[in-house]
């Protein structure tokens, strides 16, 4: 059994401020191959060549509840798990609306969800630009964003979302999503829900591109160390709208998108029952 006490966790709170701006309208991009290399080395060298451009070519949008403990002898509760949408807007199309409602918000109004579950946070990166949103795409254990890498580590958990296609993901139904990260006990959660909720998915072991499974990963960057990471097939986000554009994608999610965020939130709200996840 593994404790986490809660001075850790206080301790691992600090985060510094960072900003970003609402979305409307852009177009998808295709999805960024796992040799293509990437024009930036990190989030810091993006967010330094590209000064000025953020709420023009790129936005960061991101979440903390706000936990306040002044008693001597009660606990409190604490948020345990962060979603995370690296690659959001229109560089890996739909994981920002798909981020938000597995943290627990309607992806059009943020109006929280009336599910039985509990809420969330998050953080995402967001491509804006019209076209070749591609180029904004930073490979994941390169992601040094301070609020992202400051969330990932004062959580419990943190489930982020990416895209692939079905070539990438090499599964026999296109519609479908690898599962991936370190934590096995998460992808155990999440394969058993995707189950119950009919979603075609491949375990990432399977897929060493797309596996989830280095250190640096915001994913696995936990108080745990490990985490859960999933690539989501183009054919089954698209399935998920019937308008995917970036102004129209929030407003019209179909039965999938209801199905695979119920079974996301359904396998965290397990996982969070779990021994490894009690704060003494």
């Amino acid at each position: 059994m593994t404790l986490t006490s809660r001075r850790t966790v206080l301790t691992a709170l600090a985060a510094a401020s960072v900003s970003g701006p609402l979305l409307a309208g852009a177009t998808a991009t295709p999805a960024h191959a796992a040799d293509e290399p990437d024009r930036y080395a990190s989030n810091t060298d993006l967010y330094t060549k590209l000064a000025g451009k953020e709420g023009i070519d790129f936005a960061r949008r991101y979440k903390r509840h706000e936990y306040t403990d002044h008693s001597y002898d009660r606990r409190h509760a604490y948020n345990r798990t962060t979603v995370m949408a690296l690659h959001g807007g229109g560089i890996e199309t739909g994981t920002s609306e798909l981020c938000l409602a597995v943290a627990g918000y309607h992806p059009a109004t943020l109006v929280p969800l009336q599910d039985g579950f509990s809420r969330h946070d998050y953080w995402m990166f967001e491509g804006l630009l019209s076209a070749g949103n591609s180029e904004l795409h930073v490979t994941a254990r390169n992601c040094d964003d301070h609020v992202a890498v400051s969330m990932a580590a004062s959580s419990l958990n943190v489930l982020s979302l990416h895209g692939c296609t079905a070539g990438q993901a090499g599964t026999a139904n296109p519609q479908a999503v690898v599962v991936g990260g370190l934590n096995r006990t998460f992808k155990n959660l999440l394969t058993a829900e995707f189950d119950k909720a009919r979603i075609a998915w491949r375990d990432g072991d399977e897929v060493p591109d797309l596996a989830g499974v280095h250190a640096h990963n915001p994913c696995n960057r936990t108080m745990l160390g490990k985490g859960a990471q999933l690539e989501i097939t183009r054919e089954l986000r698209g399935a998920m709208f019937t308008v995917n554009t970036r102004a129209g994608r929030a407003g019209s999610t179909t039965e999938v998108f209801d199905r695979f965020v119920g079974a996301c939130r359904a396998a965290i709200a397990k996982l969070e029952t779990g021994s490894e996840q009690m704060i003494l």
